[in-house]
């Protein structure tokens, strides 16, 4: 089973755990906290059941890591060479709030790099799929779906977009947003939930997503398998390549999201490294 139907497969699992969903959307579902203090619901275990059935279903021999199973040992992590690094529901608090920006995050790792990922909005039909050697694409409804890449510079008369989170930000990343603003010129601001940051990079309507606050493994490694498929990069802040390696915290390092071909990308992980010091 080759890699482009893994990838078709998954965008249809991802669709099937976003109509799991649904039904405690804006349903005053309940809420629990988990051992880290980041909230779960019960749509959070329902898409996670119906993904991790669908994977065992249609590739067995690969295992999965996912946010709601995600007590694994890392001795037995890592001994995997291809793996499902999967967030049923990305964007709980969205979610809890009655958002739109939420999604399914479904991304086949190969050896800590990105094969590709799948990013879906239940609420809309929306879904943005690709990875590095394969492209990017997204759908909505029954259309087509349409190729995607990203924008090397904003269309004249339009201001260099960051895209921003609504709720986590740093002085560092106050201050890396100030010195890019110097660079490139006054910045448009774009705020959205979960995954879809990285997707507005990837369908060419953003810039740059510096993310110097935390994040898991699994709320960034589907999107990124969409942007590196629609020409751009997710990097640290040494200007290196993002990656996923088996190790014992899920935590992911600071990065930053833009297109690979930016002729600004230098003078950012410039910045990024004096911030980070």
């Amino acid at each position: 089973m080759n890699d482009l139907h893994l990838m078709h497969e998954a965008v249809k699992l991802a669709h099937l755990a976003g109509q799991a969903i649904l039904p405690f959307w804006r349903a005053d579902v309940a809420v629990t906290n988990k051992a880290d203090d980041s909230p779960v619901t019960a749509a959070d275990l329902a898409a996670h059941r119906v993904i991790a059935d669908g994977l065992q279903a249609l590739a067995p021999h690969i295992p999965v890591l996912s946010e709601e199973d995600c007590d694994i040992p890392l001795a037995e992590r890592a001994r995997w060479q291809r793996w499902w690094l999967v967030d049923p529901l990305d964007g709980t608090k969205e979610f809890i709030a009655g958002s739109e920006e939420f999604t399914v995050n479904i991304a086949l790792i190969e050896r800590g790099e990105v094969v590709f990922g799948v990013v879906a909005m239940p609420t809309n039909g929306r879904c943005y799929f690709g990875g590095r050697a394969l492209g990017a694409w997204r759908v909505q409804g029954g259309e087509a779906a349409q190729p995607i890449k990203v924008r090397s510079a904003p269309p004249a008369g339009e201001r260099f977009t960051v895209v921003a989170s609504r709720r986590h930000t740093s002085p560092a990343q106050e201050a890396l947003l100030a010195g890019l603003g110097n660079a490139v010129g006054e910045l448009e601001l774009a705020n959205i939930g979960s995954s879809l940051k990285f997707c507005l990079l990837a369908e060419g309507s953003a810039d740059c997503y510096p993310r110097l606050a935390p994040t898991s493994q699994w709320d960034t490694a589907a999107a990124q398998g969409v942007l590196e498929g629609a020409g751009g990069e997710v990097i640290g802040l040494d200007g290196q390549a993002f990656r996923y390696p088996a190790r014992e915290s899920l935590l992911n390092e600071f990065f930053l999201a833009l297109p690979k071909a930016a002729g600004w990308r230098q003078g950012l992980v410039e910045l990024a490294g004096a911030i980070k010091g």
